[in-house]
């Protein structure tokens, strides 16, 4: 998020911006298909939060490439997406980027457009791959529908809790000499 509401407030922002890492919290999914859309609903709810200045949530949606830039902007990523598993809906699921590459299920953010992890491998070939953590949901229902079902949409305080735990990770191994 740009503050505009001053030129001393945006000065101060990017001053704290400089000393700390560039955190993206990226929700991705596609909100047509009831729990696909998990990571938009998360991002969504993030967004509500005064969270750290270092700290930016996208709602990313399904838009593959044109993530790219914000994905090669951060230093630290943490994405939230569906993650269709063998696991009983609702289950979640914390991975660092690499595991997930190696993982045997797919992790894509909709059957119509290029997945994230295709995104990752473009940012990883040009040389800008942020330290990445994918938490994910095993979704219930995937049909047309713009609400999640009431299993996964009774985890979101469950993964709001994992991405702070996650950056507390962050600030304390920034901190730490």
């Amino acid at each position: 998020m740009i503050d505009l509401t001053g030129p001393s407030n945006f000065k101060k922002k990017e001053e704290e911006r400089n000393s700390s890492p560039n955190i993206i919290i990226l929700g991705v999914g596609n909100l047509l298909l009831s729990d696909e859309g998990v990571g938009v609903h998360v991002a969504n709810e993030l967004m509500k939060m005064d969270l750290s200045p270092e700290v930016s949530v996208v709602e990313g949606g399904t838009d593959g490439f044109s993530l790219l830039n914000i994905i090669t902007e951060a230093d630290r990523l943490i994405i939230i997406d569906a993650v269709k598993g063998d696991a009983p809906p609702g289950s979640i699921y914390r991975f660092d980027i690499g595991e997930v590459q190696n993982s045997p299920f797919g992790f894509k953010t909709s059957v119509h457009q290029i997945g994230i992890l295709e995104v990752l491998d473009l940012s990883n070939l040009i040389g800008k791959t942020p330290h990445t953590t994918v938490i994910g949901i095993e979704p219930k229902c995937l049909e047309m529908g713009m609400e999640l079902s009431p299993e996964i949409k009774a985890k979101i305080p469950r993964i709001i809790e994992l991405i702070l735990d996650e950056l507390k990770r962050e600030a304390k191994h920034h901190l730490s000499p």
